[in-house]
C-alpha cells in the first residue's frame, strides 16, 4: 500500500486544494469486478469498514447500488446513529462514490463530504484507491484538522478487510 504520488493524479487533478482529500491505496489479488460487486452491496460494507462504526445497512437499503440510489446505514461511534448516503458517482467496475448525510435531516447542509472507491487493473490484481473528499464539506477545516490521520488509518484497515474478503471469495 502507497500513497498516491505527485503525478499521474487523474481525478485529483480537479481538486481545488488537496488538503481537503484523504486517500490510501492498495494493490488486491483480484478481479476489479469482484472487488466492485462488494462495494456496490451496502450489506457488505460493515465486513469492510475499517473504522468500527458501521453496524449494518437497513432493511430498506437497495441490494445493488447505482447512480442516485440512496441507501441507510445504522452506525456507532460513541453513541448510535444513521446516515443516509446517496450514489453521486457510479462506473460499473470502476469507480463508485457516495455522499452521507444525516438521516434525521437536521445539518445536511454543513454536510459535502464525498466516500470514493476507484479500481484500476493492474499486473497481480486491482489496484483500489478509497478517498475521503471534504472538498465541499462546510466543516472540512476541522475534519481535516480533526480526522485526517484517523481517518487514514481506518481506510488502511478497510483496504486490508477487503482485500481479506475477496481474496477469500476469489
Amino acid at each position: 500500500m502507497a500513497e498516491i504520488g505527485s503525478t499521474d493524479l487523474g481525478y485529483f487533478e480537479d481538486v481545488a486544494d488537496l488538503r481537503n482529500v484523504v486517500h490510501v491505496e492498495r494493490v488486491i489479488s483480484a478481479p476489479a469486478s469482484v472487488i466492485f460487486d462488494v462495494l456496490a452491496d451496502p450489506r457488505r460494507h460493515p465486513e469492510v469498514d475499517g473504522s468500527g462504526t458501521l453496524i449494518e445497512a437497513r432493511s430498506d437499503s437497495p441490494v445493488r447500488l447505482s447512480r442516485g440510489v440512496e441507501f441507510a446505514m445504522d452506525m456507532r461511534r460513541g453513541l448510535p446513529y444513521r446516515m443516509v448516503s446517496t450514489v453521486t458517482e457510479f462506473d460499473e467496475g470502476k469507480l463508485i462514490a457516495w455522499a452521507p448525510a444525516p438521516a434525521h435531516g437536521r445539518a445536511a447542509w454543513l454536510f459535502g463530504r464525498i466516500w470514493r472507491y476507484e479500481l484500476e487493473p493492474v499486473e497481480g490484481g486491482t489496484l483500489v484507491r478509497e478517498t475521503w473528499d471534504l472538498s465541499h464539506d462546510a466543516l472540512r477545516w476541522i475534519l481535516r484538522f480533526l480526522y485526517a490521520s484517523r481517518f487514514r488509518g481506518d481506510m488502511t484497515r478497510s483496504l486490508q478487510r477487503l482485500d481479506d474478503l475477496v481474496t477469500i471469495e476469489y
